[in-house]
């Protein structure tokens, strides 16, 4: 009923093995902690969440700046969701601010979504073609 194996490594390749690999989709998401600090670019075929603070470019399919998140710079997604703090540029196919976000930008994008409360300083601009 039970055995054991005799190479102990064995068990944690199972689950990388199983593990979906589509590329573009939410099965591929990044949480960046509240306590992390990031200066630099962060590029991913998946989605981040952002909780703690980025001063960088971010390239992603998806991109969430949870309601204590900060991000500065450029950011280049297909959908983008401020919670939290955003100051920079970014070009997107959709664009939402909840009612806590704070955001000063240049915003190219689709699709805009804007609930009561959200604080926008910037320009929307529709994407060329």
């Amino acid at each position: 009923m039970f055995s054991k194996t005799s190479d102990p490594t064995s068990a944690p390749v199972a689950p990388s093995v199983s593990r979906p690999s589509t590329a573009g989709t939410n099965v591929s998401r990044s949480v960046l902690g509240a306590d992390l600090k990031i200066t630099g670019e962060i590029s991913t075929t998946g989605s981040v969440e952002v909780l703690g603070e980025i001063d960088g470019n971010i390239t992603a399919h998806g991109l969430i700046i949870g309601q204590e998140g900060r991000v500065t710079g450029s950011v280049k997604a297909d959908t983008v969701e401020v919670k939290g703090r955003f100051d920079g540029k970014v070009t997107c196919d959709s664009f939402t601010l909840r009612s806590t976000a704070e955001v000063k930008a240049d915003v190219t994008t689709a699709g805009i979504v804007i609930e009561s409360g959200a604080s926008m300083e910037g320009r929307f601009l529709k994407p060329k073609g």
